[in-house]
């Protein structure tokens, strides 16, 4: 069978699943929960399916490893968060309110159910570029592996510098100005673990990519392949996304408009300050 069939197989059960569970228990983050789980079956899909084949996987398996090494940190820190004892993600019971039940159950649908697990094949589709054009793995291999990687771990140094502040803030009585972390990596970006969640599904497409472009498919067709869709969708989600997180956090915290001034939304970059004004510390 070819791997991307049986890849599309598990993605139509977890649909099922998701969906049904969302009826039946009346929350909608079934899908988080599957988030950090699901990817990583569909890379071992297209690993095993080389291996099978007797061909050269070995970028399929760094591959896998490192899909493996971002499903287990972040299932951590959701799992540590209470993610799978129940707890709704609350942006999705402002937005129930915010619609007629119909309304939200066609969102619930089209947009919780199939376009983000649609997502979620979508970016693990490098891989399966890497089984069509199984060449050896190169310098470039492993750079972009390596490049994963790090950012993999600056994604982990930011959310326990989060975990840290919540931490910090429940143990203060549920205050503690102004009310968001702005130190560590928060300093440089209002939202770092977004960042290097969406850094590292561009350095796993530049791997796929690599592949192709070794294969002798160039620039188009190799280095720009119709698996960037994977990476790109999952950018445009994280910054629509981002906009109305921020938008609710906003409205609970005044100083919240001049971090925004000051702070860089995504990408790392140095403070902006203003008139000499500092920017606003944590307690």
């Amino acid at each position: 069978m070819d791997p991307l069939l049986l890849v599309v197989i598990v993605a139509g059960v977890a649909c099922a699943f998701c969906w049904i569970a969302s009826l039946i228990t009346k929350d909608t983050s079934w899908v988080d929960r599957l988030w950090s789980v699901v990817p990583v079956v569909y890379v071992w899909i297209f690993a095993i399916a080389g291996i099978a084949a007797g061909v050269d996987a070995v970028r399929l398996v760094v591959m896998a490893v490192l899909v493996t090494a971002w499903g287990a940190r972040l299932t951590f820190n959701f799992a540590r968060k209470g993610g799978y004892t129940g707890m709704e993600d609350y942006r999705w019971a402002i937005l129930r309110g915010r619609m007629k039940p119909w309304q939200f159950q066609v969102f619930n649908l089209f947009f919780i159910v199939l376009y983000q697990n649609a997502l979620l094949v979508l970016i693990t589709l490098p891989a399966y570029i890497a089984f069509l054009h199984p060449v050896r793995f190169g310098g470039w291999d492993a750079a972009f592996s390596a490049l994963f990687a790090a950012f993999l771990v600056g994604e982990f140094i930011a959310d326990q510098q989060q975990w840290d502040f919540h931490r910090a803030k429940k143990a203060a009585g549920g205050t503690l100005e102004p009310g968001f972390l702005t130190t560590g990596m928060f300093a440089y970006s209002r939202h770092p673990n977004f960042f290097f969640e969406q850094a590292q599904w561009w350095a796993f497409y530049a791997i796929g990519a690599t592949a192709a472009v070794s294969a002798g498919l160039g620039v188009w067709g190799g280095a720009l392949n119709w698996t960037i869709a994977g990476a790109a969708l999952l950018t445009l989600l994280f910054i629509g996304s981002t906009i109305f997180t921020e938008s609710i956090t906003a409205a609970k915290y005044p100083a919240y408009a001049g971090y925004k001034r000051t702070t860089s939304m995504l990408v790392p970059l140095p403070s902006r300050r203003r008139g000499g004004s500092k920017e606003p510390k944590t307690a």
